[in-house]
């Protein structure tokens, strides 16, 4: 549907044009179609959070709504009813990217506001032909007067797109406040209404939760849960990978362990770099499976997209390199916010091509509809980043889409998967260990991670170096459940899951999870049965205990008990035990490596020694 033409007023103070009428004709599908079950011209939610903000008339209005459920028509509604009763005859909107910006700007374009999006703070001003600007966070922090001047311009809108930025810095906070103090409305959206941190937000109401703890709170909340029932976004299916890492520290000590096997924090970011490394097996078996994924999307949606997120831009060309030994084609690489990098991300999106790589700026705000399978390839772990990540994929087009993401088997990112749909607001007196910090491993945890052997005076002898990795298909997490157990990349059982239908209602995509997992389980039970020949099972490897607290309990039992049997002491055996099976000390081994020492002690038991 198009927006039809309308009569329009023009405003003394700025010379441009202003509809009288742009509410009423803002298209029902704008920016995509209107999910079904919604009212004639918005979305459920959007007509809803209009209807409160216009019986409220607030200054600050603050929408927390998922990614992919609509917070830029909402936005640009209520900028078209204000415009048209003479409430503001300005507008400024505050994007997190440039890219964003020029993409606020062509939204609004399509019901008839024009922003300008090139605008920079050496221009002092924009032009009267344009509603106003469309600017960047970092803008607005190196010249808060300007900005706080031009608000002082005019009857001003300021719309805060993915507000939780403003807390980013104090100085950044400070220079928001300053700015747009003089508005005379300001509208805050974010698709994540809370931070990891305990920077306040500006504009953003606190009040004491039960606790005393001041806790942010929307005038409107739309969550991710409420969305998936109305058809507006996607449901997730997660595709985890588990396997085997080994690493050199920078202590020189060469280290092992798995995936997701509840190792220490250092030991699980290690890991989780020596998997992410282009260099090894884990990243191309990941690679391949997901593009096996999208081919199977792509017979449903054939103009289906792929995104792989990278933590930095040397691992982004890498991988962008191994996508393309696999598919034969060239994928798009986004490096940088910068107007090239907008402009490829453009193309692809109204393209047809299949992969794109990024690194960070693609997971947040980026619209790119046809996103349908993702490869989370990246060290970040915040709630924040995570649900921005994932919000690029749940954007709905039609009737049974569901987003693919595959995934380190990592305890904080498992976690915050199995949790998309909770709702959690931005506190500002948390204490350090009030449950979040309890699946997060920040950003710099990689880092922070080798820094802490930096207690040995040979630390600076060896820098950390991934030596290989291996894949193995984990699991996967769909809709709050755990489905498939852990098989070898390209098995029956991994394609099992990879080979579902790209379309499928969210009833049928748990069904045939179930189905899938219940032929897995048939499968390794007839394995068992004719292992031998003669239908008995096999032997069963030797288990490796899940919780580091007990691996380290029973290593100490059978040292002890050895100790007591041949009269050596303690640290004896425990130095002669890491002498053959290699690693650093107790404290500091992995689950594998403890387990490899307690196989040690169980053969020597058996031999009598």
């Amino acid at each position: 549907m198009r927006v039809k033409s309308y009569q329009v007023n023009v405003s003394p103070s700025f010379g441009h044009q202003v509809g009288t009428s742009a509410a009423e004709h803002l298209s029902p599908s704008f920016p995509e179609r209107a999910a079904r079950g919604t009212a004639d011209k918005l979305r459920a939610w959007q007509q809803e959070a209009l209807d409160l903000y216009l019986r409220t008339n607030p200054r600050d209005f603050l929408a927390a709504a998922t990614p992919g459920a609509g917070k830029t028509t909402f936005a640009l509604r209520i900028a078209t009813e204000l415009l048209a009763s003479g409430t503001i005859n300005r507008i400024t909107v505050v994007a997190p990217t440039e890219h964003l910006k020029r993409q606020w700007a062509d939204a609004a374009h399509r019901v008839g506001i024009r922003l300008d999006p090139a605008f920079k703070n050496a221009h002092g001003w924009h032009g009267k032909h344009y509603h106003g600007v469309a600017v960047t966070y970092a803008q607005v922090a190196t010249r808060a007067a300007l900005h706080r001047t031009m608000t002082d311009g005019g009857r001003t809108l300021v719309i805060l797109d993915e507000v939780h930025h403003g807390g980013d810095a104090l100085s950044w906070g400070d220079a928001i406040r300053e700015a747009f103090e003089p508005a005379a409305r300001r509208l805050s959206l974010t698709g994540t209404p809370f931070r990891s941190d305990t920077a306040p937000i500006p504009f953003v109401t606190y009040y004491p939760d039960e606790h005393g703890i001041r806790t942010s709170r929307a005038d409107y909340s739309y969550g991710y849960g409420r969305a998936l029932a109305d058809g507006v976004v996607r449901p997730v299916i997660f595709m985890s990978y588990a396997g085997k890492m080994r690493w050199r520290t920078r202590t020189g000590d060469e280290m092992e362990a798995r995936l997701g096997e509840g190792d220490t924090k250092d030991i699980t970011a290690q890991a989780w770099r020596t998997a992410l490394d282009p260099d090894g097996e884990w990243v191309p078996a990941v690679l391949r499976a997901a593009n096996r994924r999208l081919t199977e999307v792509r017979h449903s949606i054939p103009d289906a997209g792929g995104l792989v997120i990278a933590t930095d831009h040397y691992a982004a060309r890498a991988y962008a390199q191994i996508l393309q030994s696999i598919t034969g084609e060239k994928p798009t690489i986004v490096l940088s916010d910068e107007k090239a990098a907008s402009d490829r991300i453009a193309e692809f999106s109204t393209g047809t091509s299949r992969w794109m790589v990024a690194v960070r700026m693609v997971s947040e705000g980026v619209d790119v509809p046809r996103l349908g399978v993702g490869v989370y390839a990246t060290s970040a772990s915040t709630p924040l980043f995570f649900a921005q990540a994932i919000g690029r994929f749940v954007r709905t087009r039609r009737r049974g889409e569901t987003a693919s993401i595959f995934l380190p088997s990592v305890p904080s990112l498992m976690a915050l998967a199995a949790t998309l749909e909770l709702e959690r607001d931005h506190a500002l007196d948390r204490e350090d260990r009030d449950g979040l910090e309890e699946i997060i491993l920040d950003d710099d945890a990689m880092d922070d991670a080798n820094r802490t052997e930096s207690a040995s005076a040979d630390a600076d002898l060896f820098d950390f170096k991934p030596l290989a990795s291996e894949a193995a298909f984990d699991r996967v997490l769909y809709d709050g459940g755990e489905f498939g157990f852990a098989a070898e990349v390209d098995s029956l059982e991994e394609l099992d899951f990879i080979g579902i239908p790209g379309l499928l209602e969210p009833e049928q995509v748990r069904d045939l999870l179930r189905a899938r997992q219940a032929r897995q389980s048939r499968r390794v039970s007839d394995r068992k049965k004719g292992a031998d020949g003669h239908g008995n099972a096999a032997q069963e490897p030797a288990p490796l205990y899940r919780s580091l607290k007990e691996q380290r309990t029973l290593l100490n039992s059978l040292v002890g008990m050895r100790a007591k049997r041949t009269g050596e002491p303690h640290a004896v055996i425990h130095a002669e035990l890491r002498r053959i099976a290699g690693g650093p000390a107790v404290p500091q081994s992995s689950v594998a490596q403890l387990q490899a020492r307690i196989d040690l002690l169980r053969k020597g038991s058996a031999a009598g020694r």
